[in-house]
């Protein structure tokens, strides 16, 4: 992501409840609604860090330095337990997993920890005495694109396949620990993966290419595409893919500033391509015409990399999406299932402190 205030990297927990900053000047933790800093680790405790991974709303975080000044290594993950009383920080660090690579990604799920390098990606039994269970090769993934579903009931792992524009999908409850059982895969796309995600339940898998114009979404059991979503005409970068906790809706965005919403239970609401949009006539058109564009959009700073999710929801057809950027904005905007959008809360997140530690 790019570095505007001193953040490094934005990441939701996994119920999209809490958000955690990675920063020059150490780790905040937020609260969405009603937005809040929970906590935070100054520079003094762990220096300047480039990711920060939550579990749920637990005392456990993941830490992997970066920036400018890290107290830490790029190639290690910390687990760094905030419920032990001491005031010696190397007391609250009770993990530590070291690779011979940096560390990408980081996502965990309430028994498990997913550790992202470039051209590897390694599963571990979490958090009581960690044991490797798997690993995975993948082709070159720089972004470190990885989801892991959070259900108990599915342990769902994706991440981009060895074949251009494909993804891979790990069941890891169905995978013999130290075996490499075939993954299935997933034709999604014919250039490179740029953005992935799985609702709650892990049943859809949403993608978009490097192209950016698709979202396209996966049934996971079956490997069928569902739909194809239309973000626009115009190649972009999509930093961020949300489902809604209900699976009605998904959001996305980009680097064109824009954030777009989609129905995902009733297609009918979002809008069809009228000819005009695109100027253009002729065969081509075809592609465009059957293409879903979004039921309604927000705009946030252009080219300042954000994340997105859904709000919790106020009334039946009221709902809401939250978009955290890396200049320190928070934005949340209400819609209707007519496409009505409104914005309803602005704020910036870094001024907001509390003068606890976390």
């Amino acid at each position: 992501m790019a570095q505007q205030r001193g953040v490094n990297s934005l990441q939701f927990n996994q119920d999209q409840s809490c958000f955690s900053c990675a920063m020059e000047t150490g780790v905040r933790i937020y609260n969405v609604e009603p937005l809040m800093e929970e906590g935070h680790l100054d520079h003094d405790q762990v220096g300047s860090v480039g990711l920060c991974s939550m579990l749920h709303r637990s005392n456990l975080l993941a830490v992997v330095g970066g920036g400018v000044n890290p107290k830490f290594s790029e190639i290690s993950v910390l687990i760094w337990d905030d419920a032990r009383e001491s005031r010696d920080p190397k007391d609250k660090l009770v993990l530590e997993f070291t690779f011979t690579k940096p560390v990408l990604a980081v996502r965990m799920r309430h028994d498990k920890i997913i550790i992202v390098l470039k051209n590897r990606i390694y599963v571990y039994s979490f958090p009581e005495n960690p044991v490797k269970l798997f690993e995975f090769d993948t082709r070159d993934n720089p972004k470190g694109l990885c989801d892991l579903c959070p259900s108990l009931e599915k342990q769902l792992l994706v991440f981009p396949g060895h074949k251009c524009g494909s993804l891979q999908l790990v069941d890891l409850s169905n995978t013999k620990p130290g075996t490499s059982s075939a993954p299935f895969t997933i034709n999604a796309h014919q250039s490179e993966i740029a953005c992935v995600a799985l609702n709650q339940p892990g049943s859809v898998a949403a993608s978009a290419s490097r192209k950016g114009t698709l979202i396209r979404l996966f049934d996971t059991t079956t490997r069928d595409k569902l739909v194809e979503l239309r973000r626009g005409t115009d190649p972009a970068t999509l930093y961020c893919i949300n489902f809604s906790h209900d699976s009605s809706f998904l959001c996305a965005s980009s680097d064109k500033g824009t954030v777009h919403i989609f129905a995902l239970k009733d297609t009918k609401l979002n809008r069809r391509s009228a000819l005009a949009r695109v100027g253009k006539v002729g065969p081509v058109i075809g592609q465009y015409v059957d293409s879903q564009w979004s039921l309604a959009s927000f705009t946030v700073p252009a080219e300042c990399a954000c994340i997105c999710a859904f709000g919790k929801n106020t009334s039946k057809n009221v709902n809401s999406v939250i978009a955290i950027c890396v200049d320190g904005t928070f934005h949340k905007y209400v819609f209707t299932p007519d496409g009505n959008c409104n914005r309803e809360a602005f704020d910036v997140y870094l001024d907001i402190c509390d003068d606890d530690d976390f």
